[in-house]
């Protein structure tokens, strides 16, 4: 999958171990680290295994995947396409999303 940030610090954390260690503490950053790699050579989101991925519920218009890390903390994400992929019956195809945005690193819940 092609991965987007949501901002220039996130982008910051997520590329650069040192402040991720700094941000999220050595066990937090390692686990992060993992699952980049995973979201990296997954073909949807469909494909990830580890950390638990799962659809947050009650987010509205915009349709918010999470991953969990460790001490509670997890990776928001949602599609990142200009006209995201559905189903016959309109909701989103994860299977078919190919493009994410990573919007947080914190609790699933906001």
């Amino acid at each position: 999958m092609e991965l987007a940030f949501d901002t220039k610090s996130l982008r910051t954390i997520c590329e650069s171990e040192p402040h991720a260690k700094r941000e999220l503490g050595p066990n937090t950053a390692e686990t992060l680290k993992h699952r980049l790699a995973d979201m990296h050579a997954a073909t949807s989101p469909k494909d990830l295994i580890a950390g638990r991925p799962r659809e947050l519920a009650g987010t509205g218009s915009q349709r918010l995947m999470a991953l969990d890390l460790s001490d509670g903390l997890c990776i928001v994400f949602c599609a990142n396409h200009p006209k995201a992929p559905t189903t016959g019956g309109g909701d989103l195809d994860w299977s078919r999303v190919n493009r994410v945005k990573i919007l947080r690193i914190g609790n699933a819940d906001g």
